[in-house]
């Protein structure tokens, strides 16, 4: 029996959940430096019932919290200080410019810019609605197996 063939993109896409999805699409475009790739409105002009951002040749997905199947499993952060159970790593090639734009945009870090022991540098912000992103230059991808 032959393997099935894999999507020609990422085959790991984060997807998330925000309050005001159409704010949290401003931010992580304008602070993060994602792209708005897809975006399809709610049936109310504040809500979004699925957007799909790119940063590389990276993806995440995300919508407007609402009473459905899945918001019995996936919900927006609790509060902007919220303890998360999972976070995003972002590999960015100016890890330098990406710090400044976000401390320009008002960003809340919470971890500052360092150099890590396993090589790169990176920081960590809250967005507004409290997901947590780590911005790094490391590139796992670049790391030999074995």
């Amino acid at each position: 029996m032959s393997e099935p063939e894999e999507p020609a993109g990422p085959t790991v896409i984060p997807t998330l959940r925000y309050r005001d999805a159409p704010a949290a699409i401003d931010w992580l475009c304008r602070v993060l430096g994602f792209k708005a790739h897809f975006v399809v409105p709610g049936e109310e002009d504040h809500l979004v019932a699925h957007a799909q951002l790119t940063l590389g040749s990276g993806m995440i997905m995300l919508g407007s919290a609402r009473e459905d199947e899945y918001h019995s499993f996936v919900q927006p952060a609790a509060g902007p200080n919220a303890l998360l159970t999972q976070a995003a790593y972002l590999v960015v090639a100016d890890i330098d410019a990406y710090y400044a734009r976000a401390t320009a945009e008002g960003a809340d870090i919470v971890v500052d810019l360092a150099e890590q022991d396993y090589g790169g540098k990176l920081y960590a912000c809250r967005d507004p609605e409290g997901q947590l992103w780590n911005i790094g230059s490391y590139d796992p991808w670049a790391i030999k197996e074995g």
